[in-house]
């Protein structure tokens, strides 16, 4: 997955237009997204791509890219 994919993914979720540029760095505070938006993005993740990752660890990323590092290491654990 890349950055571009959840910034899409993200703002899907949060029920808000796209960020433009680079969030990869940028808090989720400081980019308006609460731990709801990041469990709703968690739960898309399983739907969507059969990618599990437990509520704790994803509100314990911090940015995009924390998450985004979380996301691909569950993607590249998957059988198959």
């Amino acid at each position: 997955m890349t950055i571009d994919d959840l910034r899409g993914l993200l703002a899907s979720c949060a029920g808000e237009d796209e960020v433009p540029g680079d969030i990869s760095d940028i808090t989720f505070e400081e980019l308006g997204y609460d731990s709801l938006a990041l469990i709703e993005t968690a739960a898309a993740l399983k739907r969507d791509r059969g990618v599990v990752i437990p509520d704790d660890l994803v509100t314990e990323a911090q940015t995009p890219s924390e998450l985004l590092e979380l996301i691909n290491d569950r993607i590249a654990r998957l059988p198959g």
